[in-house]
């Protein structure tokens, strides 16, 4: 990172059930191409050298920790009540860190170094407060889009 630039966290959410996979296990440990689902969304926060990689687990949590142990800091969602309150969970660990921070999810094996390395830069050239990746893709309830897009 360059000289005079703002720290960088990264938060990995991966405390969900995972119920649509009517699966025993949770969802992160899933395997693709060899490899549980969590363990892409981490290599590429892992690439990025973050100051904090915080990963927050909720179902089979001991389970997912021993499987990442040593990769990340895991803060447990005992209860899963969505996205706001899985990034609340992480507050304490993100106590007192002055710099951006990426959350990320921890099924998307598809996530690329790049695209985020690319974010970076977009919300440094436009000095914005947040950055916000998406895909148009037809299902609802996810981002919805006025007529420019």
């Amino acid at each position: 990172m360059a000289s005079g630039a703002k720290g960088l966290a990264v938060l990995v959410l991966a405390a969900g059930k995972g119920t649509r996979m009517k699966s025993g296990r949770a969802k992160v440990l899933h395997e693709i191409a060899g490899r549980p689902l969590l363990g892409f969304p981490l290599a590429v926060a892992e690439a990025l050298s973050p100051q904090r990689l915080v990963v927050v687990i909720g179902r089979d949590a001991d389970l997912v920790q021993q499987r990442f142990d040593g990769r990340a800091r895991f803060v447990l969602q005992a209860e899963q009540r969505g996205t706001g309150h899985a990034v609340l969970a992480a507050r304490d660990a993100l106590a007192g860190f002055d710099g951006d921070v990426f959350i990320l999810y921890g099924d998307t094996p598809l996530l690329r170094e790049a695209t985020l390395q690319r974010m970076m830069a977009l919300k440094a050239e436009r000095q914005a407060d947040l950055v916000m990746l998406s895909a148009m893709v037809p299902l609802p309830g996810r981002v919805v889009r006025d007529a420019s897009g």
